[in-house]
């Protein structure tokens, strides 16, 4: 997991639908026990996810729920229409 975990962050963050960016991935929050992830946090947000009226945790940093991610590669592809 920990090696996953090093590959996603710093990642761009794209959405599927428009292709806009929403901002880096700074962390990922999951479930010790399983390793099931649940969300991305976001770091250095762009207006698109200002906009996007996402849920944030208990720092204020806005978070993209992991089921809404589509593909994991150069970026981290996630689906617009999902977050909403």
């Amino acid at each position: 997991m920990d090696a996953m975990c090093r590959d996603i962050i710093g990642k761009i963050i794209v959405s599927e639908e428009t292709g806009r960016k929403f901002g880096l991935v700074g962390n990922l929050n999951f479930i010790v026990e399983s390793g099931e992830l649940l969300n991305l946090g976001v770091e250095a947000p762009t207006k698109v996810v200002e906009q996007l009226n996402l849920e944030t945790d208990d720092k204020g940093n806005f978070i993209v729920p992991f089921s809404t991610v589509k593909s994991v590669g150069d970026f981290i592809i996630v689906s617009e229409k999902e977050i909403i």
